[in-house]
């Protein structure tokens, strides 16, 4: 195995056209992005886009855990607590910039992007993901945006796409955290295909078997795909989000967050998935619930260019105003799982903090 963080290959075709293929590459860190593996990934899909023997690109990770955990926090972490030098944007500013153009340059690519998203899909893991024009999901796919438990909010595009799904169920999924399987994604729109892991090799030799030339690229991928997703629909399992989406949209619809809240922590006594979708309520950030709510409100009618903007603006000022880099604390240095926010509650909290979030 290289020890590269991404791993960059061309497959050739049978009629002597190439697929590219990008393979996060750190399986220990569960593939969390780091501001090098933009700084390689994005050039690259650049010249993937203008190179015309590459008919499609494919993107997977090493390893069976997870596709990307999402960013690598630690390195926020260390650039929100050590003294920055120079001038201009910090590590973290940059991670978050230069994270937001990669994955609009996903979401823009001009060639299908197939994305084999199996194991942990989290957070940034998702920004890459979503964005992709064919994004597979297997038996083992977990996808979550948990943003809330660290004193972040559900970024990376998040107030476009969780603004697409049905009925409330991307609000629920911002606000809760709550881990979503394969058909969760296909249900809410983030996900296209559901295939078993087993069959990625023979879906590549497909793709590779095929004839490329003169052929609508977008049409040959997705008809390979429907064909091995016809073969592993015995291992589809059932969604809790679309069993629960009247309960989701019940407890969602309130006046006010305080008063939505208050709505879903009611159901996280009980037993069953909505239990656990709600429970981490408890814990959660609420800076952190005030900026999900907002921000999904002020995208509503936006562009996905207009929301990764606007997300530049709310991440640059969560990595100044302190309540992420205690929820990083609690979580991942210290691991006291005793965060000290700024607010304890959604009662508590002054309108003008969560306003000073979304200002220049």
């Amino acid at each position: 195995m290289s020890n590269h963080p991404i791993v960059f290959e061309e497959w050739k075709t049978a009629d002597g056209a190439l697929i590219a293929v990008a393979r996060l590459n750190t399986p220990k860190a569960l593939n969390s992005l780091s501001l090098e593996m933009i700084r390689l990934l994005t050039p690259q899909l650049k010249r993937w886009a203008q190179d015309d023997n590459v008919r499609a690109v494919w993107i997977e990770a090493e390893g069976d855990k997870a596709f990307c955990a999402g960013g690598d926090i630690v390195a926020l972490y260390r650039s929100m607590t050590e003294p920055q030098s120079g001038s201009g944007a910090s590590e973290g500013e940059a991670f978050f910039i230069e994270e937001y153009e990669l994955d609009y340059l996903i979401h823009s690519f001009p060639k299908p992007v197939v994305c084999w998203a199996h194991g942990i899909v989290m957070g940034g893991g998702i920004g890459i993901m979503a964005g992709a024009s064919h994004r597979v999901v297997t038996e083992a796919s977990k996808l979550a945006m948990p943003e809330s438990s660290i004193g972040l909010y559900p970024d990376v595009a998040a107030g476009w796409f969780l603004n697409r799904a049905p009925g409330r169920t991307g609000l629920f999924l911002g606000l809760t955290g709550a881990r979503m399987n394969a058909a969760d994604a296909l249900f809410i729109g983030l996900a296209d295909r559901f295939v078993k892991h087993e069959r990625k090799s023979a879906v590549v030799a497909d793709l590779i078997a095929q004839n490329w030339q003169g052929e609508d690229a977008f049409a040959l991928v997705g008809s390979v795909l429907r064909q091995h997703e016809n073969q592993s629909a015995d291992a589809l399992p059932e969604s809790p989000v679309r069993t629960h989406f009247d309960e989701i949209n019940r407890v969602t619809d309130a006046d006010s967050l305080t008063d939505m809240v208050a709505q879903m922590k009611a159901l996280s006594n009980g037993e069953g998935w909505l239990a656990k979708a709600t429970r981490p309520l408890e814990s959660a950030s609420p800076t952190s619930l005030a900026l999900c709510w907002q921000h999904l409100r002020n995208c509503r009618l936006d562009s996905l260019r207009e929301v990764l903007d606007k997300e530049v603006t709310l991440s640059g000022n969560c990595l100044k105003k302190g309540e992420f880099v205690e929820g990083v604390r609690a979580l991942l240095i210290d691991k006291d799982k005793q965060p000290r926010w700024r607010y304890a509650s959604l009662a508590e909290m002054d309108s003008a903090w969560i306003d000073s979030f979304f200002k220049h």
